[in-house]
């Protein structure tokens, strides 16, 4: 067997700064002068999750008072004289030395370690004390919501009930962390990334170079209604691609979060407009207002399909996908459902239904805990 690779405290603290500012296992290694699986071997037995930094209470004794009793043990002082020099009370010295073997045997270093081990006394985590709550944040994953939906609802489900309350960082510690063992580990496979441990959200970016489109109204010139999500029928749209040029086109309200996918039969821009036109024509007058896209020559026939809808199409500045936020985050939750290097083209648009299905009817932090699907309904009543 290898030898196991230990680090030190300061090691430790800059492996888990490197990990937090997004920095590759190989970046850190390189930084550490240690092996790419040391590190991810250190990762891993923490998912990823840096561990709670203890700290010594103020109370207890120090271990230069530890050496300080052994030094007043060898001399023969009493205990009172001894908690005198310490300002301590001679009791708190008296139990320190009896635990610790005794006037004939007590040593600083060796009572200073026990008094650590004995120290570590982890809380049991509520998952692991409720079952009812257990129970609640397993059924969740299972139907692929997010730990932070999990407790978004719970809060509002069960406000009364504060046994029934849970972080969302609690329960990705309960999934990522091995040795707490509370939710089985199948059920990562149920959150959006499939990740065996927790990454930075500076771990990685993104970005990229898209066509020109002809007399391509730029997004600058949509309405102060549309940036503001103050009326309903405005949307952001979208390809995500998969093996075999398959794609899928996604579309997302602005106001309520609503999603819609359409199955398209080639990224081409007389496909992707007659797929987009034809779905988009069955909805309400009331949600036909505009589209955004970004800069992707499957966009070209714009033109016909603003005649076609009524829909008017605004375009992205190039690079700026957060100015359609909403549609990007979305297709980041679809690789939950559709991940890289699958062929899209084997889904059916019944199935493409019933994946949308889902994600309206997930509850979302940005609607305050309600559903896309709930809140597009409240939203067409109103200006219906």
């Amino acid at each position: 067997m290898g030898k196991k690779v230990l680090y030190s405290a300061a090691e430790r603290r800059e492996l888990w700064e490197r990990w937090r500012a997004g920095e590759s296992l190989t970046e850190i290694s390189v930084a550490l002068e240690r092996q790419t699986g040391s590190v991810f071997g250190h990762l891993a037995l923490h998912g990823g999750i840096e561990p709670r930094r203890r700290r010594r209470d103020t109370r207890h004794l120090t271990l230069n008072e530890r050496e300080e009793i052994s030094r007043g043990v060898a001399a023969g002082d009493s205990y009172r004289a001894i908690a005198r020099r310490l300002d301590r009370h001679p009791s708190t010295v008296c139990r320190e030395i009896q635990r610790n073997g005794g006037a004939g045997r007590y040593r600083a270093a060796v009572a200073d370690r026990s008094a650590t081990r004995r120290a570590e006394r982890p809380k049991m985590c509520r998952l692991a004390t409720y079952g009812a709550l257990r129970k609640a944040v397993a059924s969740k994953l299972a139907l692929q919501w997010s730990p932070e939906q999990i407790s978004g609802w719970l809060r509002q489900e069960c406000p009364t009930e504060p046994h029934m309350q849970i972080s969302h960082e609690t329960i990705y510690r309960s999934l990522f962390i091995q040795a707490r063992g509370v939710l089985k580990q199948e059920l990562r496979k149920h959150l959006r990334t499939r990740r065996s441990m927790r990454h930075s959200r500076r771990s990685s970016t993104r970005g990229q170079g898209r066509g020109q489109i002809v007399d391509a109204v730029a997004i600058r010139e949509r309405p102060p209604e549309v940036q503001d999500r103050a009326v309903p029928g405005h949307w952001e749209g979208d390809l995500i691609a998969g093996t075999n040029n398959s794609h899928i086109a996604t579309l997302v309200e602005r106001r309520s979060r609503y999603v819609m996918l359409v199955k398209v039969n080639g990224k081409d821009a007389a496909t992707v407009e007659a797929a987009l036109r034809k779905k988009i024509v069955k909805l309400p007058a009331q949600l036909k207002r505009s589209l955004t896209w970004d800069r992707g020559t499957e966009m070209a026939k714009h033109k016909q399909f603003t005649v076609a809808t009524g829909v008017q199409v605004y375009f992205c500045d190039p690079k700026s996908p957060w100015q359609r936020g909403s549609n990007e985050n979305t297709n980041g939750l679809l690789r939950q459902y559709f991940p890289k290097g699958t062929d899209l083209s084997e889904h059916s648009q019944a199935h493409l239904n019933r994946i949308a299905l889902r994600l309206n009817q997930r509850p979302r932090k940005t609607l305050d805990w309600a559903t896309p699907a709930d809140k597009l309904a409240q939203t067409v009543a109103l200006t219906g």
